[in-house]
C-alpha cells in the first residue's frame, strides 16, 4: 500500500560545497494551497532536525497566519531527513558511511532549483522555521537576498555556534560509542547508541527550570525516566543513524557566509540580507541562545528582535507546548507574509533586544 503523501524532485548529480558529487539527487516536498495569479503569495518551511514536512503542518491552518486558503505552502524536506536524498536512500555507491558531507547552502541550492526550474517561482514572500528550518530561513536570504521578501527564524541561528557545536559532539559521541554503529557500516540498528543519543539530547531540549519545575509533567510524563526513555524510543523506532549524524554535520557546519559569494565573511553575509527579518529566540534556549540573535540583528539592515520568554527552552516552538508562542509566532507574520518591522538605522543597535513578548 502506497502512503506517500509528498513529491519528489529529481535534481541529477548535483556538486556540493565540499566539491563532492551527491548522485541522482532528490528532494522530497510537499504543497499546500494555491499559487496566486502573480505567484505572490509564496511560503517556504523547510524541515527541522528531526522532523518532516508533516511536522511543520503544526505551524500553520486555516485559523493561523499562515493560512493554506491564503498561501501557497512549500514544506521541504532536509537532505538526510530519510525522505530527501540520505544514507539510508542513497545510491549503493554513497549509502551508509559512504554518504558526502551536505552543508546547508547545498540545501538551499537544490530548495532553489526546486522553486525557479521545477515549480516557476521566483518569488518567495516568506521563509520561516524552527531550529534547523530557521537555519535554513537565514541561508535563503544571504545565498538569494533578491528573491526573498521576508524571513521569520525562531530558536534558530545564521551561524552555529562553538557552544551548539560542542553539544553536538556530545550526542554525536553518544551514538558512535555503540560498537554495533562500527563507523556506519551497520547491518541492523545500533539501538543502545540511538538511546543514548536520545537521551543526551532530551537534557538539552528543555532548560534547567523546565526541570526543575517538574513541567515535563505538562507532557503526560510522572518522572524525569519517563521521559527519557519516550526520547530512547523515538529515535530507535524513527530515525536511521547515518541520517542522523549527516544532519548533525550540516547543523555543525551551519554558517551563511560559507561558499564563494561571502567567503566566511559573516558580518558581510548579515549585511546582505535585504527580507524583512524578525528573529524569535527563546529566552532558555539552550542550543540557540537569544545573545546570537542579537548580534545577528545589529548587522541585518532590516531586522527585529522579540524574545520570548520560556522555561520550555528549545522545545517550546515544538506545536501544542506552549500557546502563548504560537501567538507570538502569529503576530510576527501577517497575512501576506510582508512582515511589519520596525524601522531603525544600522547603527542603532538591535530594536528591542530584551522585549520578551
Amino acid at each position: 500500500m502506497n502512503n506517500i503523501d509528498y513529491e519528489i524532485y529529481n535534481l541529477g548529480n548535483v556538486e556540493l560545497l565540499s566539491g563532492e558529487i551527491l548522485l541522482s539527487a532528490k528532494l522530497a516536498y510537499k504543497t499546500y494551497g494555491s499559487l496566486n495569479s502573480d505567484k505572490s503569495n509564496v511560503i517556504i518551511l523547510p524541515t527541522f532536525y528531526t522532523g518532516t514536512h508533516n511536522r511543520n503542518e503544526g505551524f500553520f491552518g486555516t485559523n493561523r497566519a499562515i493560512n493554506p486558503e491564503k498561501h501557497f505552502i512549500i514544506s521541504v524536506n532536509l537532505f538526510g531527513n530519510g525522505l530527501s536524498t540520505s544514507p539510508s536512500n542513497a545510491e549503493i555507491d554513497q549509502k551508509g558511511s559512504k554518504f558526502p558531507t551536505i552543508s546547508l547552502f547545498d540545501n538551499i541550492a537544490c530548495q532553489y532549483k526546486l522553486l525557479t526550474e521545477h515549480l516557476n517561482i521566483s518569488k518567495i514572500a516568506l521563509v520561516a522555521g524552527w531550529s534547523m528550518a530557521g537555519c535554513q530561513s537565514y541561508q535563503w536570504a544571504a545565498q538569494y537576498p533578491d528573491m526573498v521578501n521576508a524571513i521569520l527564524p525562531f530558536c534558530a541561528s545564521a551561524k552555529t555556534s562553538e557552544h551548539n557545536f560542542v553539544f553536538l559532539e556530545g550526542v554525536k559521541a553518544a551514538l558512535c560509542a555503540d560498537p554495533a554503529w562500527n563507523n556506519g557500516d551497520y547491518t541492523s540498528p545500533p539501538v543502545r547508541g540511538l538511546k543514548a543519543f536520545g537521551r543526551v539530547y532530551a537534557g538539552w531540549a528543555f532548560s534547567q527550570t523546565f526541570f526543575r519545575e517538574q513541567k515535563y509533567k505538562n507532557l503526560g510524563y510522572q518522572n524525569v525516566e519517563e521521559l527519557l526513555v519516550d526520547w530512547e524510543n523515538d529515535h530507535v523506532k524513527n530515525w536511521d543513524a547515518n541520517n542522523l549524524l549527516t544532519k548533525l554535520s550540516t547543523w555543525q557546519k551551519g554558517d551563511i557566509s560559507a561558499g564563494s559569494k561571502y567567503n566566511g565573511n559573516f558580518i558581510q553575509a548579515l549585511e546582505s540580507i535585504k527580507a524583512k527579518t524578525i528573529l524569535i529566540p527563546c529566552s532558555h534556549d539552550l542550543y540557540f541562545p537569544p545573545e546570537d540573535n542579537e548580534f545577528e540583528v545589529k548587522h541585518i539592515q532590516n531586522a527585529e528582535l522579540r524574545i520570548y520568554n520560556s522555561i520550555w527552552g528549545h522545545c517550546v516552538a515544538n506545536p501544542g507546548n506552549d500557546q502563548g508562542f504560537e501567538i507570538a509566532l502569529d503576530k510576527a507574520m501577517p497575512e501576506n507574509g510582508c512582515m511589519h518591522v520596525k524601522q531603525r538605522t544600522h547603527k542603532e543597535g538591535p530594536v528591542g533586544s530584551r522585549s520578551y513578548s
